[in-house]
């Protein structure tokens, strides 16, 4: 398993804790890398990877393990996600994500417990589950194989109104940030495809009034998302991953000479992508929410007129 410092160098935009409105720029070094590893895969297509489909593309490929399809692509999203959270949270805007489930053992909500995920190596929110899960991925180690698992992440604090009725809908923004991270093969709000098999008033949520005087629903199976815009309720996703694609199994392939060879993957390769991905799901969901409450600000007259009015 890597070991990676992560230290992240502020280049420039920040000046004495504040930004100084010139883009902020961040360096972070991958410090623990061995390219070496990856000498033997050269001239082969590995099952799952984007080896064959990047010759395709360009008609050549880097294949040294730190390329743009490699998962520490994503320290660039953290890293600058961060900033994202920090702009929400000064509006009131928290996004947490959490492991829902790894392979087949996934959290009960009856012993829902979020301090419980950052206790344990799994990132789960159920520490019986998060033992039956790390269980789990010691056989799986053992078996030389991997396993995927999903990522449930919510919004909290997103007033109502935020993002477009068509092109730019909330949840087809979120579906898009989340699958530009490798590994992710589905996103779904809400009750996503439990809904296709609900009838419509159960799917419904009903509108209420809240104690405070505000409007609310008494229910949320939309995820709070009505129209591609927030309704005010905390939006809820998902993004299913796939198992890691790098086992030491011997696996069937072809080389670029296209004859069929058996291969074989070395080096430091994870059992499971979920736990180290909780984080980006986070960061992504945080830079769709920022980048679409900018969008709102301007999205009525009166907000304009506040800006420039003298």
């Amino acid at each position: 398993m890597r070991q990676e410092s992560d230290q992240v160098e502020i280049l420039s935009g920040v000046f004495e804790g504040k930004t100084t409105g010139t883009p902020i720029s961040l360096l972070v070094r991958n410090t623990d890398q061995r390219s070496h590893d990856y000498s033997s895969i050269m001239d082969i297509y590995r099952p799952g990877h984007a080896d064959y489909t990047f010759d395709e593309k360009y008609g050549f490929r880097d294949y040294r393990g730190g390329g743009r399809s490699s998962g520490r692509e994503t320290i660039g999203r953290v890293a600058a996600g961060a900033i994202a959270a920090k702009l929400l949270e000064s509006l009131g805007v928290t996004v947490t994500a959490y492991a829902r489930s790894i392979g087949p053992v996934e959290i009960s909500m009856d012993r829902f417990d979020l301090e419980a995920a950052s206790e344990n190596k799994v990132c789960m929110p159920d520490r019986e589950a998060a033992k039956e899960a790390e269980s789990y991925l010691g056989q799986m180690l053992e078996d030389q194989d991997s396993v995927g698992g999903v990522v449930e992440c919510v919004i909290t604090g997103l007033p109502a109104g935020i993002g477009e009725p068509v092109f730019e809908k909330l949840d087809a923004r979120l579906a898009h940030a989340e699958m530009s991270v490798g590994a992710v093969k589905g996103v779904e709000i809400g009750d996503g495809f439990e809904a296709a098999k609900a009838v419509g008033s159960v799917n419904n949520d009903d509108f209420c009034r809240n104690a405070d005087g505000t409007i609310g629903k008494r229910t949320n199976h939309s995820g709070g998302i009505l129209g591609g815009m927030s309704d005010g309720s905390p939006v809820v996703l998902r993004a299913a991953f796939k198992p890691t694609p790098s086992i030491s199994r011997p696996q069937q392939t072809v080389n670029r000479a296209g004859e069929e060879v058996e291969t074989v993957i070395k080096g430091r390769h994870d059992p499971i992508i979920v736990p180290r991905a909780v984080v980006v799901v986070e960061t992504m969901a945080a830079f769709t929410a920022a980048d679409l409450m900018l969008q709102n600000a301007v999205a009525k007259l009166d907000n304009v007129r506040k800006v420039y009015e003298r």
